[in-house]
């Protein structure tokens, strides 16, 4: 769970304690999923639905919402996963090796364009969350 929260961040904001993030990391995601909300052009319901894990939205702005996201985050970079920065961010929170479990599963995941591998990615990791 704690891998799916912090490299979707999405629900960060209802997950937040669970992980242990500071306020200031808490408020960095929201703020960060706020712009790209605005960037994307999508409403508050799609990005809820996005962060409970409903994936029947296959509206590009979605996906595009997705990558804006994590490329803010910097754990994606033009359409490509940046391991290192993943295991970096993600492994004192969640423990390496559940970090590479999940990657091992998910970061060869490509989409046909940036936003539909971020997309993906985010699909990928959240179903692989529950391992934890």
């Amino acid at each position: 769970m704690k891998v799916f929260f912090v490299f979707a961040a999405l629900a960060a904001l209802s997950l937040a304690s669970a992980v242990g993030l500071t306020d200031s990391q808490k408020a960095e995601a929201k703020q960060r999923a706020k712009a790209c909300v605005k960037q994307e052009g999508i409403t508050k319901e799609q990005a809820i639905a996005l962060r409970s894990g409903n994936f029947a939205d296959s509206d590009p702005k979605v996906k595009c919402f997705a990558n804006c996201f994590l490329e803010q985050s910097g754990l994606v970079a033009n359409g490509q996963i940046k391991p290192d920065v993943v295991l970096a961010k993600l492994g004192p929170i969640a423990g390496e090796a559940n970090v590479k479990e999940v990657q091992a599963k998910c970061d060869s995941t490509k989409g046909a364009d940036k936003c539909d591998t971020s997309y993906l990615l985010y699909k990928c990791y959240y179903e692989n969350h529950a391992q934890f």
